[in-house]
C-alpha cells in the first residue's frame, strides 16, 4: 500500500531544482556584501570623521556607526592589516520643526533633524571611491523639558547616523 502524502526522492529533487531556478531569477544573490570594494581593498580602517558642523561630538557618533557597519560586514581591519581607509566628513546638520496632525497628537510638538555626510575609500593617499549620503529623522519634542527634548534629539541623530553609515557603505561597496 502506498502513502499518498509521501514525497519520493525524484519529486524532491525536481522540487529543489525548480526552487533554485525560481530563486535565481528573483534578484537575490548569495554573494557576500561588500564584494564591490575597489581592487586590492579587503579590510578597511575607519579613522575619526571630520566634523564640519557646529554640533559638538557629532564626528564620534558617525565614526562609531561606520565602524559598527564595517564590523558587521567583516571589513574592519586593525592598523597593521588595513588595505585602505574609509574616511568621512559630517558636512551639515540641521533641525526644523514639523507639523504632524493626528487624532492623538497636537501640531508643533515634532522636530526633524537632517544630516549630510561624505564617505570615501582611500588607498595610498588616492581616493578610489566616494559618495555623499543625506537623510532626516523625526523626533518628539517632549513635554516641554529642555533636557528631554535634547535627549530625544540625540537619539534621533544616532538613528540617523546608523542609517546613513549603512547606506554609505552599501554605495561604496557596490551593493546598489
Amino acid at each position: 500500500m502506498s502513502r499518498p502524502c509521501a514525497v519520493g526522492p525524484r519529486r524532491l529533487r525536481i522540487g529543489v531544482v525548480v526552487g533554485m531556478w525560481v530563486a535565481a531569477g528573483c534578484g537575490y544573490r548569495l554573494a557576500p556584501r561588500g564584494d564591490g570594494l575597489p581592487a586590492g581593498v579587503t579590510s578597511l580602517c575607519a579613522p575619526v570623521f571630520v566634523n564640519a558642523t557646529p554640533e559638538p561630538t557629532l564626528e564620534t557618533v558617525f565614526t562609531r556607526f561606520l565602524r559598527q557597519e564595517l564590523i558587521r560586514v567583516g571589513r574592519l581591519g586593525s592598523a597593521e592589516s588595513c588595505d585602505g581607509r574609509m574616511e568621512g566628513t559630517v558636512l551639515s546638520v540641521a533641525n526644523t520643526p514639523t507639523t504632524v496632525v493626528g487624532k492623538s497628537t497636537s501640531p508643533g510638538f515634532f522636530f526633524r533633524v537632517s544630516a549630510r555626510a561624505q564617505l570615501r575609500v582611500v588607498k595610498d593617499g588616492q581616493v578610489l571611491k566616494q559618495t555623499e549620503v543625506f537623510g532626516s529623522e523625526d523626533y518628539v519634542l517632549g513635554s516641554g523639558d529642555i533636557l528631554e527634548a535634547e535627549a530625544n534629539r540625540q537619539v534621533a541623530l544616532e538613528r540617523l547616523a546608523e542609517v546613513l553609515m549603512r547606506d554609505g557603505y552599501d554605495r561604496l561597496a557596490g551593493a546598489w
